[in-house]
């Protein structure tokens, strides 16, 4: 299947590899102040290359049913240790909403029956993970860019943050997970609010009910649980101020591949 790998996502990976060797596993990052510098020359590389391999409005490869792997398994937080979603899950997530608030001009609720009311797109993908694997998914959902032209984002807006329902962390420092893109790949094609896979509702352990799929990023970028969006021109207020959970924690924020 490597086979099939285009140039570009030859040469995202090429680059990505040295990133995903040094971090061994996203649940066993230990960042040294030396390493974060090396991972912000990587991500300056990585979009240099998206730049040269066409710029990040191409497409990543997309595959066909035959290629779908016979497990996608789910990786990092995979049952959020929360009582209120524990309980819309036992419900089938009926009651479940993605706010989508922030710099918009219209503030905007959405509902599951809502979103699977709205066009939607269906994509085969590869998913890579910073820990070695990848796997071949079919994918459903409203492309982000359907969501964000109801709420209307301002002029000011320049990030989409991706509030989840998971926590990560022990004890008292449990810190809810979230993440960010820029404007960018959120109105690319392939960017969806992903809401099935391989033709099922989507499961728990791959994120119910909502994820992101941002296909020409790396995959702690696809956010799991979502629950809320929010439009802001910078992360200043946001975790560490780096754009995502594990950005706050040394990662790249750019992981495109």
């Amino acid at each position: 299947m490597e086979a099939n790998v285009n140039k570009r996502q030859f040469l995202g990976r090429t680059l990505t590899g040295v990133s995903a060797l040094a971090l061994a596993g996203c649940d066993r990052l230990n960042m040294s102040p030396w390493f974060s510098k090396v991972l912000a020359v990587g991500e300056s590389i990585n979009k240099g290359v998206h730049q040269l391999a066409g710029g990040r409005v191409s497409m990543a490869q997309e595959f066909s049913e035959a290629d779908l792997s016979p497990v996608f398994r789910g990786n990092g937080s995979i049952n959020p240790d929360d009582g209120a979603y524990r309980a819309m899950a036992a419900e089938n997530f009926a009651n479940w909403t993605l706010k989508v608030d922030g710099l918009v001009e219209q503030p905007t609720v959405f509902t599951l029956a809502q979103l699977r009311l709205m066009p939607r797109r269906t994509q085969i993908t590869r998913h890579d993970c910073v820990e070695g694997w990848s796997a071949i998914g079919k994918w459903t959902g409203v492309p982000l860019a359907q969501v964000l032209a109801l709420a209307k984002p301002t002029a000011q807006a320049r990030y989409v943050v991706l509030h989840c329902a998971d926590t990560y962390g022990t004890g008292g420092s449990k810190t809810p997970y979230y993440e960010s893109i820029d404007l960018e790949d959120a109105y690319h094609a392939q960017t969806i609010v992903a809401y099935g896979l391989n033709g099922k509702p989507l499961p728990v352990a791959n994120g119910a009910p909502l994820r992101l799929r941002v296909e020409r990023q790396l995959g702690y970028k696809h956010a799991k649980f979502l629950a809320r969006i929010e439009l802001v021109e910078s992360f200043a207020h946001l975790g560490r101020g780096k754009g995502g959970y594990w950005e706050d924690r040394g990662y790249q924020w750019y992981a495109g591949i």
